[in-house]
């Protein structure tokens, strides 16, 4: 089957489409994103293993269930990728660290459970910041792959600890990816790379399986092309898991087919246009535009609440005690970058008041800002106030002029409310822009109802890079 680049950008629904009506096959379609990967995931650094004989295993049994009539639903026989922090039986878990290159588990991480029951085909472990960014990484260099490539620009970064997936789903190597955030990590790669990403609520996905950098910010959600997709891919993975106690006993279900319409009460933050670029204030200030159109939209403020030192040291104690143990067997000596050798250690000194009063602080924030979203069905913001950063810049440099998301993406994270990105256009060196919506706890259907009314008005996520041969960086790990 021809890699044509309208299969390889296709959304989930197109694809499966396309299988059931026989235009391929399971098998072929897997094959077709393994040939991809193989030829151009290198040039982006975005996996750090190609699960070949597991997927091929994977889209047979999905070829015979689906000619027997049993037909697991949207993402039977769809291929995806698993940031490398995700167990995977068999194969390495490197959590995108030197000295853990060849560590294997012998079970699967929870959702790599969930997507195997819903017929989805793993091809692909994929690239991330060395631990997921916990040991408070400055430049793009942070990993045992190296830096994640942005499609758009191979100049660029691909951004967050999730870079891998940012690259590999933007660049159409995979349908889709399961990432992680803990503060910024899927939001900010699917953002720089004109994706749709979902953070689910705390607790909404089961973390059994994944690293731990944060026990209490920790969450799994989906990098994917369209609001849609992501909704999709939560269904296959939201619910409870009796192994994981933080894991929420709600259900969850996405009504593909009848989510709610406009009119939407929206709301933005006073003072939302602040320091960024001209082009991402621009593409914001149409997007409100487009969405003025659909509902009302109030200027709102956040309550007063210090959440970045409140986010810092919970995220900071809890990673301190996530990885002593690497500081004490000197691991992390052998870690990639320089900052990351010592991030961990000024946390093992943080005082047992200081993270029980952030704690106590954080139930605050979370009421307060229940309240305030109670009233909304999304709270809408530009997702980072500039494009990706050039390869060679620190993060410091790049982004010390302009104010950064930071509040909102502190207060989200530590309130654990969901958020979702949208591309909405695009800024400097032709790379994406994004829209961001968070909303309450547990109304994830609201956020994706309004992206979805957008994304059926624009067709920003409807674009994608032109991909071409670019050098050999490595030699991917295949079995």
């Amino acid at each position: 089957m021809a890699a044509s680049e309208q299969l390889a950008f296709a959304s989930i629904p197109v694809l499966g489409q396309k299988l059931r009506a026989g235009e391929f096959t399971a098998v072929e379609l897997a094959t077709c994103f393994l040939d991809r990967l193989e030829h151009f995931a290198p040039s982006f650094n975005a996996v750090t293993s190609i699960t070949r004989d597991l997927a091929l295993e994977q889209a047979e049994r999905a070829d015979q269930e689906l000619s027997r009539g049993h037909d697991r639903g949207p993402l039977h026989g769809i291929p995806f990728g698993a940031k490398d922090l995700l167990a995977t039986r068999g194969y390495t878990t490197t959590w995108g660290a030197a000295p853990l290159r060849d560590q294997v588990f012998d079970s699967d991480a929870h959702v790599i459970e969930r997507l195997r029951d819903a017929g989805a085909v793993l091809v692909a472990k994929l690239a991330m910041i060395e631990l997921s960014g916990a040991l408070l990484y400055r430049q793009p260099y942070a990993s045992l792959t190296g830096p994640g490539i942005n499609p758009w620009d191979r100049e660029s970064w691909s951004g967050g600890s999730s870079c891998g997936c940012g690259s590999a789903v933007a660049a159409g190597l995979v349908p889709f990816a399961v990432a992680s955030e803990t503060w910024g990590s899927l939001i900010e790669p699917a953002g720089y790379c004109g994706l749709s990403g979902l953070r689910p609520t705390y607790g909404r996905v089961s973390r059994r399986g994944a690293m731990a950098v944060s026990w209490t910010l920790d969450k799994l959600g989906p990098v994917c092309r369209s609001a849609r997709d992501c909704g999709l891919v939560l269904n296959a993975i939201a619910g409870h898991d009796a192994e994981d106690e933080t894991s929420s006993t709600r259900r969850y279900r996405f009504p593909p087919n009848s989510p709610r319409r406009p009119p939407f009460k929206l709301a933005c933050l006073k003072g939302a246009f602040a320091k960024m670029q001209s082009d991402v204030r621009e593409n914001f200030e149409a997007s409100l535009e487009v969405l003025r159109g659909m509902g009302s939209i109030d200027e709102i403020e956040l309550p007063e609440y210090p959440y970045a030192d409140v986010t810092i040291t919970i995220f900071c104690s809890e990673m301190g005690a996530a990885f002593e143990g690497m500081i004490i067997n000197g691991q992390v000596w052998e870690l990639t970058a320089p900052e990351c050798r010592t991030g961990a250690h000024a946390a093992q000194f943080i005082p047992a008041r200081d993270y029980i009063n952030a704690q106590r602080i954080r139930r605050h924030i979370q009421r307060s800002l229940d309240e305030l979203l109670s009233s909304y069905d999304a709270l809408l913001m530009p997702t980072l106030a500039m494009v990706a950063p050039p390869l060679g810049a620190s993060f410091y440099e790049y982004c010390g002029e302009f104010s950064n998301v930071s509040d909102i993406g502190a207060a989200g994270n530590v309130a654990g409310l969901p958020a979702l990105t949208i591309p909405n256009g695009f800024g400097e060196r032709r790379l994406p822009t994004g829209l961001q919506l968070v909303g309450r706890a547990y109304h994830e259907n609201r956020l994706l109802a309004v992206a979805q009314a957008y994304q059926s008005a624009t067709r920003w996520h409807k674009q994608f890079p032109q991909i071409e041969d670019g050098p050999e960086q490595k030699k991917l790990n295949r079995s």
